[in-house]
């Protein structure tokens, strides 16, 4: 127990980091490796170095830069002094132009002066009075005509009357416009069995005053029917839809139903 008692009141084990940078420093030396105060010395002259390098490159930087500005100023100079040449231009000529204006002006206010006084010397003029004949007042008595407006009058009502006579005359020689329609009619029978030629023929054999037949057709409309499209023109006055319905449905025995299809007029 003795041992082990001054083992632990040794303390080497606790200044162990002191032994190996005493070792480091002797195999360092022993090896010709230079001690850390020189390494630290090369090192910081390095450093210093890149840092005054670094200066240098700022330094050339802000010169081109400042170099780049200037140029930038100079061309925006010189472009500003190119704008005020070509304002001076513009300003001459406006001057110029306003000049000649004036120049006219005074021209053409001279040239009317005398015009001016021409009209103003016309305006003055006086104006000369009519004169007026004096006449007795016996002639002027032996003028008048107490009996020649009636007569007057009577001539003008006679040709008025005239003249109304031989427009009424024109006018009741003019035929007078008659307005006519156009109707198309489909005529509808029973069934497929009634006799179609019959039926046109009943229909045709209706005739009055303002009525005129025209073309006709069968036409089919289904499970073997055909129904009977008619056309015809009638006048207005004297023909009406009704009538024509009324008249074609008197044929009970082959006519079902009539219905218009299209009327126009003419």
């Amino acid at each position: 127990m003795s041992g082990l008692q001054g083992l632990a009141q040794e303390n080497i084990w606790f200044d162990k980091s002191r032994y190996d940078e005493a070792e480091r420093c002797f195999y360092e030396g022993s090896n010709g490796i230079p001690q850390t105060s020189q390494v630290k010395t090369a090192l910081q002259g390095s450093k210093a170095h890149t840092r005054s390098q670094k200066q240098r490159e700022r330094k050339t930087s802000q010169n081109a830069s400042k170099s780049e500005d200037q140029s930038e100023l100079v061309s925006r100079l010189k472009s500003l002094e190119l704008d005020n040449k070509n304002l001076h231009r513009v300003v001459d000529d406006l001057r110029a132009t306003l000049s000649k204006l004036e120049s006219r002006m005074t021209t053409l206010e001279k040239g009317q002066s005398p015009a001016s006084k021409t009209v103003t010397v016309t305006k003055a003029a006086p104006v000369q009075k009519p004169k007026v004949e004096e006449h007795n007042g016996a002639d002027d008595d032996d003028d008048i005509d107490l009996f020649g407006s009636d007569e007057e009058d009577e001539e003008a009502e006679r040709i008025k009357a005239e003249r109304v006579k031989e427009y009424s005359q024109k006018k009741a020689k003019k035929p007078a416009l008659i307005a006519k329609s156009s109707i198309l009619l489909d005529v509808k029978p029973w069934d497929d069995e009634t006799d179609m030629s019959k039926l046109e023929e009943c229909v045709r054999s209706i005739q009055m005053d303002g009525l005129l037949w025209g073309a006709s057709k069968l036409v089919p409309v289904g499970y073997g029917i055909k129904k009977l499209q008619i056309n015809c023109v009638v006048e207005d006055d004297k023909v009406g839809t009704d009538i024509l319905e009324e008249e074609i449905t008197k044929y009970e025995d082959y006519v079902q139903s009539v219905d218009i299809a299209a009327f126009n007029k003419i």
